[in-house]
């Protein structure tokens, strides 16, 4: 008999507050967590505003125990946040009667923030001013130079694995450990190889989720360079807009979601009250090309298709969708064609939504932010709209919940997350019946 696998935590680091209900009632009133950079000066990129975590402190959610992270990277602290968060709704403890070696991780982790100029001066320090062309590297110059601008730990915090390391530290989580960073889908993907984890019985318990910032010069340079961004600068609240026929690119965002994923009996032993149960999930690639999705969304279609088929669920069960919804014009215009396809006559009348056009694109932590949201919107029965919605596109025909959140039954839900280099991956998960 599989093993069901249920939700006992959750927990956000967003760019609208650090909360799961303050967060959860601004989504609901269509509040928009995007304005001009500050992380660094922005002001001569293409694109000047981000949606940024602010007032964010470690040491508000560890206390004493931030000490013990000294030097983390901003996501590796926001990922500490947020599990802390989900640890303690779950109604564990550090030392808790839990077993360590039944305590695992799957995170969906970006790189830290890269230690860009410091690097860079370094580089340029050790470049030798040679006649007869070419500029080769004296590395004895550079690496004086770098023992001295360059930080061992923030070099270390680059690495994508160091947030699930802080994490493993955090709660002796001594269990299976995996990081996967498959772009836009990473934590996604994350949540549902966590709930293969337990259903293997490789696992009874497995802190699962994602966290990512990307705002800092090389991050904002590169999809500056994929044309993804939307370069409304001067009306940068408005600039989020998927499935707007007027939309430019994605804002780009930060933050980390985490869940608490049990098996049910081991929930149940401690006296848990799960919320969710995750029924299926679905991964597929296109097998097309890095930047591009299939134009006829075949790997979307793909994942949707594995999700309900693993959780035993038809098109018609399905009561609402978190889209992936960017707010580029191909990802929009495809995903609503993979919803088409998938769903036929139902995808009219299925509400669908993005919450990207209120907190931006998380990246790697966007999928574990968005499963959240539809964990709430079945506890509460209703759904966060799409906002800046003001001009339909042909291409996009459904029902995205334009501005103002809807009221609705809500019992089964699937979330969507579709990444760079045509990664998709998709999770339907339920309200709880025992």
């Amino acid at each position: 008999m599989s093993r069901r696998v249920v939700i006992s935590g959750m927990g956000w680091i967003t760019p609208l507050g650090h909360d799961i209900e303050g967060v959860w009632k601004k989504l609901l009133a269509g509040e928009s967590g995007v304005s001009p950079t500050e992380i660094f000066d922005a002001k001569r990129y293409p694109t000047s505003f981000s949606a940024q975590v602010k007032g964010f402190d470690l040491a508000a959610f560890l206390g004493s125990d931030a000490a013990r992270h000294a030097g983390a990277s901003r996501n590796a602290a926001f990922a500490l946040a947020a599990a802390q968060m989900a640890w303690s709704q779950a109604g564990l403890q550090r030392h808790d009667s839990l077993d360590p070696a039944r305590v695992g991780i799957y995170l969906g982790g970006g790189e830290g923030p890269i230690d860009f100029e410091p690097f860079v001066e370094a580089a340029i320090a050790g470049c030798r001013d040679d006649e007869g062309g070419g500029i080769p590297l004296d590395t004895v110059r550079w690496a004086a130079r770098a023992m001295n601008v360059l930080d061992a730990v923030r070099e270390l915090e680059q690495d994508p694995n160091l947030a699930a390391s802080h994490l493993a530290v955090q709660f002796n989580a001594q269990g299976p450990s995996l990081n996967t960073l498959t772009a836009c889908a990473a934590s996604t993907q994350a949540i549902g190889e966590a709930a293969h984890m337990i259903r293997r019985g490789d696992a009874d318990v497995v802190i699962a989720g994602g966290t990512h910032s990307m705002i800092h010069p090389l991050g904002v340079t590169g999809f500056s360079r994929l044309t993804a961004l939307s370069t409304r600068n001067n009306e940068c609240i408005r600039a989020s807009r998927p499935f707007d026929r007027q939309r430019d690119g994605f804002v780009l965002g930060e933050g980390a979601g985490m869940i608490i994923l049990e098996v049910l009996e081991h929930a149940q032993a401690r006296g848990a009250n799960p919320s969710c149960e995750i029924l299926g999930y679905g991964s597929t690639a296109d097998a097309f090309r890095i930047t591009d999705i299939h134009e006829e969304g075949r790997g979307a279609v793909a994942a949707m298709r594995m999700a309900l088929e693993a959780a035993g669920v038809a098109v018609s069960d399905i009561d609402y969708i978190s889209a992936h919804g960017t707010g580029t014009q191909e990802n929009d215009k495809i995903e609503t064609l993979a919803i088409r396809r998938l769903f036929g006559p139902r995808a009219k009348s299925v509400p669908i939504s993005s919450v990207k056009s209120m907190l931006g694109h998380l990246i790697a932590a966007a999928g574990a932010v968005e499963f959240i949201t539809c964990v709430l919107a079945i506890r509460d029965q209703v759904v966060p709209p799409t906002i800046n919605y003001d001009s339909p596109d042909p291409a996009c025909d459904l029902d995205y919940v334009p501005n103002q959140a809807r009221r609705a039954p809500v019992r089964t839900a699937m979330s969507n997350s579709f990444g760079f280099g045509g990664q998709n991956d998709t999770v339907v998960v339920r309200r709880f019946d025992a």
